[in-house]
């Protein structure tokens, strides 16, 4: 059964802190809302500085003293497959959390959590074929062989956002527990239930003690995990202001860190793709999890002589888009996740239509819709990019439809922007789409629609981040290199 009534946790009183289920020193406490109904439906505890002391120092003597780190590639690989099979048993509850937390729809949610579970299985053949020691010939004047390690970081701060918690989280813990780290893993005050229930799976599989944390925190106690002396890396996933914070944290005690951060990506409809394919096509990308994504399409470079159709063409899309009750199995669309930030992404409305801009669809609440944080798919026509609607991220189901005259001054306009996280390019010519995709100044760009796999890196340029997550590449960030110089291969490589 899909619903918040199959969104519980075992223990929302308690953190999960050295391989225990404790109680918090003070009584803080995050209440979840239901964003489509604005109801409260539950709460859990919230760590404050005695908590994070407790989950650094166990975490701190779980990769100093314990065995996790000094477990072969191998049997790491098995605690996570056991990881991910308590995880999968928890897939309902997975799904029914980031519908009842964030408003996903149910069509979108279904076998999410499941899925989304199988990040441990791939980072567990990783770490089986990863090459932790690399033998290599040596110049030097006292060696023969140079054995290149890569040796695990240490304890890693993974700070996850609200809009995708499990996968957020997924994508720093497993990469992490394959080289050998142990984990904090602090979630967003507004969705801490995939959270919990990673600390309940990690309890079931066995893990050691110390090598999952939870804590749940407000800004004041993840402050202080970002600036504590026992953190060796953080992995942050969330806006560019607060990873900007946290990196000028890190580089002030030289800390490691890894940032996946805002986007204004924008898509580029080349000429000879035609108006009424584009909006039913791009639609989609735009108001996926009620464009709460960083890598939706939020600016659309069209060409001018047609500019007309194309925005005919995408207004009509968005206006089709069912917006309703995530339960519903019709509705593509659900609400924004919180108060707060209906209030931000509405107020672009006024903003964008001061500047000059003309919306074209959308613009307001549903009026069906007197409850929950609704809003409409809104097209923006006739924008600049030096608007505020086309330069800030709106983090809304919200697009802003710019013309150009020529190829190149499209992909001028898509590279003037402060973020690199995404991109692409509609068009029905791959080589085409491959030559404008190298000259786009992103870490993630698409033809003719947004994929998005794991299994490859992900990451952004200028503000849009620092390293990547995902694929092979994903596992470098959680190491230090080390090289080790000796007369002969010693005979556990030979």
């Amino acid at each position: 059964m899909i619903g918040q009534s199959s969104a519980q946790v075992a223990h929302p009183d308690r953190l999960y802190i050295g391989g225990r289920w404790i109680p918090i020193e003070g009584s803080g406490r995050f209440r979840i809302t239901n964003p489509a109904t604005e109801e409260i439906f539950g709460e859990v505890v919230a760590a404050g500085a005695p908590e994070v002391e407790r989950a650094v120092a166990a975490a701190r003597k779980a990769f100093d003293e314990g065995p996790w780190p000094r477990l072969s590639p191998a049997e790491r690989a098995a605690a996570m497959r056991a990881l991910s099979q308590a995880l999968q048993r928890r897939g309902a509850a997975l799904d029914s959390a980031w519908i009842a937390q964030v408003g996903v729809p149910v069509s979108m949610a279904q076998g999410a959590g499941a899925g989304t579970a199988g990040l441990l299985d791939y980072y567990a053949g990783l770490a089986e074929t990863y090459p932790f020691e690399d033998v290599r010939p040596s110049n030097g004047m006292m060696s023969k062989v140079a054995v290149v390690v890569r040796e695990p970081v240490g304890v890693v701060a993974a700070i996850a956002p609200w809009n995708g918690p499990l996968a957020s989280l997924l994508i720093k813990l497993a990469p992490a527990l394959a080289t050998g780290c142990t984990v904090i893993l602090k979630p967003a005050p507004e969705t801490p239930l995939e959270a919990f229930m990673l600390a309940e799976a990690a309890e079931e599989a066995g893990f050691p003690e110390g090598v999952i944390n939870l804590l749940p925190a407000d800004r004041e106690a993840s402050d202080l995990l970002v600036r504590h002396p026992g953190v060796d890396k953080v992995a942050f996933t969330g806006s560019t202001d607060v990873g900007l914070h946290i990196a000028q944290v890190c580089a002030s005690r030289m800390a490691r860190y890894t940032m996946e951060l805002g986007g204004k990506s924008a898509a580029i409809i080349l000429d000879d793709y035609e108006p009424e394919a584009m909006g039913p096509a791009l639609a989609p990308m735009i108001t996926l999890l009620c464009g709460q994504v960083c890598i939706n399409f939020s600016r659309v470079l069209v060409p001018r002589a047609r500019k007309d159709a194309y925005v005919d063409s995408l207004a009509a899309a968005m206006a089709a888009t069912r917006v309703g009750d995530p339960l519903d199995p019709a509705t593509a669309m659900g609400p924004l996740a919180m108060a707060r930030h209906h209030a931000k992404v509405t107020g672009y409305f006024d903003k964008g239509v001061a500047e000059g801009a003309r919306i074209a669809t959308g613009g307001r609440r549903p009026s069906e819709l007197n409850r929950g944080y609704y809003v409409e798919p809104t097209v923006f026509a006739d924008a600049t990019n030096d608007m505020a609607v086309a330069q800030e991220e709106i983090f809304g189901p919200v697009t802003a439809v710019i013309p150009y005259d020529s190829e190149e001054e499209a992909i001028a306009i898509a590279n003037d922007s402060a973020f690199g996280l995404s991109g692409g390019v509609y068009t029905h010519d791959t080589d085409r789409a491959y030559a404008v995709a190298r000259r786009i100044r992103t870490g993630h760009f698409t033809q003719n629609g947004r994929d998005f796999d794991l299994t490859n890196p992900f990451g952004g340029f200028k503000k849009s981040g620092l390293g990547r997550e995902g694929g092979p590449e994903g596992i470098d960030p959680f190491t230090e290199i080390k090289t080790v110089f000796l007369p002969q291969t010693p005979g556990s490589l030979a």
